[in-house]
């Protein structure tokens, strides 16, 4: 199973979302599996089940409708973002299976730095002592995924503040550096890239 790997660099959120749904819907049954790995300029982006009362206090930063699932999140430099294309039925995959795959992937990758995660079944993605590091949203439409998870590494949280991460008024979030990693957000993308390949070999 091969899969091109395409480093992006910083780019605006609604420019990659467009191109993700364009190469899902023209993608053939022979189409390789792509995965893309993007920074994001400061964006707050609604789930499909997104409620704006979980929008507290966004200011100047935009708010983008988006058709991924799962409620409100923070995008920002600092961030790994790693968005799969995915043929899931070529795959073999159903929707839990590649949310399990892509939070391993986190949490192989943080073990990497000596960081401890786990997953939660009650709230996808992954948590270090009880806060949130890792997100996951996708879409899924005619077998085709895209979208996919978000990794803080060394950024400005403050945004967090100003939301209810997920839906969760309580919900506190961290990163790689409050735990005295340094790491290039592009070398950990392609960490989680390479880990995500191993875990579908």
């Amino acid at each position: 199973m091969s899969f091109v790997v395409r480093q992006l660099g910083i780019q605006p959120y609604e420019k990659i979302w467009r191109e993700m749904q364009q190469f899902t819907q023209t993608r053939a049954p022979d189409t390789q599996n792509e995965i893309w790995l993007v920074g994001h300029l400061p964006v707050y982006t609604l789930g499909l089940n997104g409620r704006r009362e979980h929008l507290l206090n966004t200011g100047d930063i935009p708010v983008i409708q988006t058709d991924r699932g799962g409620q409100v999140t923070y995008h920002g430099i600092g961030q790994a973002i790693v968005y799969i294309l995915f043929d899931l039925k070529r795959l073999k995959l159903n929707s839990q299976q590649i949310v399990s795959v892509l939070e391993n992937a986190m949490i192989q990758t943080l073990a990497h730095y000596h960081i401890p995660a786990k997953a939660r079944a009650d709230a996808r993605g992954v948590y270090v002592e009880n806060k949130k590091i890792g997100s996951i949203g996708l879409r899924i439409k005619q077998n085709g995924c895209y979208h996919g998870l978000s990794l803080n590494n060394d950024m400005d949280l403050t945004p967090f503040n100003f939301i209810n991460p997920c839906g969760y008024s309580d919900l506190k979030m961290t990163q790689l550096s409050d735990f005295n990693v340094k790491v290039e957000t592009s070398i950990l993308a392609q960490h989680i890239a390479s880990t995500i390949i191993q875990e579908l070999a």
